[in-house]
């Protein structure tokens, strides 16, 4: 058996172990590409309002009222945005699991939507997505196997594409429209598989640093990064509780706003507990989120606290901090803006075509009639 025949046999045995939650994978990335645009679209009605030359409510008015809305839960945080759209204030937590958006006119604190984001179709989408819909701790690893052992098949199929001479390269470009629909299939599966392979293996390995720490902390490692890739919440010094400034939210969200004029959000995070700090997330692009500032700050001082992972102040990010904020951005195709949005688009949907045309090949090759003697 040639070198070429057993990576064939490889790339097919990879397809039967991963095709199904890849395809489950790629039609809910490919759902997922533009839910910021459809939202906008669909939700218009309660996440914008009229602009006026008036100020915001400050966040312990936005708490108050949001609270008797879902009395017994304690909000995460308020996000302000342009002058045009709803404060959104989020009630979020993992044990007991809930999680709540309620939309509010900043400027008079109306509410015009309370909505349960475990019901929202591209919550569930995304949940699928990175878990299949099964609880986290079974389905995570399914989906980064399922990711590793796709990686695998894109370069086992490059290699089994790559033509044995010039005459061969001619056909290996294209799909021949005119064939019999076996002949179609296979170039479907073939030639639309070589364009995309690259724009897919990005895609896979930015969705593996999600949730593989091992391949997170090589890459950033690798990239000179010295920071922690965990995200943890630095405490509040509860000795100076006696020294503790009232409406300490408000005064930081009127801080924030002095200090970052050019912000499109500004989200601010509410205390949980007494050794709690405050963070405020600052974005100069809503768009997306790899330039966010997070700030920390003691609830009682209003002092400053720095951290030490790469989730803090933008301007003190180096190369490698960069590399792994950009990740959800590089995975969602949102660096590159719209076009870059198309391109994860498709890239997703011809994913999800791979493992039905390559079975459709496999299914085509075992009915094949011997030919008679």
């Amino acid at each position: 058996m040639t070198i070429k025949k057993i990576i064939g046999k490889v790339h097919l045995w990879l397809g039967f172990t991963s095709g199904i939650i890849v395809f489950v994978i790629a039609v809910t990335g490919c759902l997922y590409a533009f839910q910021v645009e459809i939202q906008a679209l669909i939700q218009k009605a309660y996440t914008h309002v009229e602009p006026k030359n008036a100020s915001y409510l400050p966040p312990s008015q936005i708490q108050q009222i949001a609270e008797k809305k879902l009395p017994g839960k304690h909000p995460h945080s308020v996000m302000y945005g342009a002058k045009d759209k709803a404060a959104q204030v989020i009630f979020f937590e993992f044990e007991p699991e809930f999680y709540y958006v309620i939309y509010m006119n900043p400027y008079n604190g109306e509410v015009l939507k309370v909505k349960n984001m475990n019901r929202d179709f591209f919550r569930i989408v995304l949940m699928g997505h990175y878990y299949l819909w099964l609880p986290p701790a079974v389905g995570q690893p399914i989906t980064i196997v399922a990711t590793i052992i796709f990686v695998l098949m894109m370069i086992t199929g490059l290699i089994l594409w790559w033509p044995r001479n010039k005459a061969a390269a001619k056909q290996r470009f294209s799909i021949k429209w005119s064939a019999a629909w076996r002949r179609k299939n296979y170039d479907l599966h073939n030639v639309l598989g070589f364009y995309i392979t690259w724009v897919v293996i990005f895609m896979a390995i930015t969705g593996l640093v999600f949730g593989w720490q091992l391949l997170a902390n090589a890459i950033y490692k690798s990239a000179g990064g010295k920071k922690s890739l965990i995200y943890q919440e630095p405490f509040s010094d509860t000795m100076k509780l006696a020294q503790a400034i009232t409406l300490p939210v408000d005064r930081l969200w009127i801080q924030m706003q002095q200090e970052h004029k050019d912000a499109e959000t500004i989200e601010m995070h509410f205390p949980v507990t007494g050794k709690s700090a405050i963070e405020a997330a600052i974005n100069t692009d809503a768009s997306t989120y790899w330039k966010m500032d997070y700030r920390f700050f003691d609830q009682y001082t209003l002092k400053e606290i720095p951290v030490e992972h790469i989730y803090g102040r933008f301007k003190d990010a180096k190369g490698a901090d960069k590399l792994l904020r950009m990740n959800y951005d590089i995975h969602v195709g949102a660096i590159l803006g719209l076009p870059g949005k198309i391109l994860a688009f498709f890239g997703s949907l011809i994913a999800a075509s791979l493992p039905i045309t390559g079975f459709m090949i496999w299914w085509g090759r075992r009915k094949k009639k011997p030919l008679p003697k």
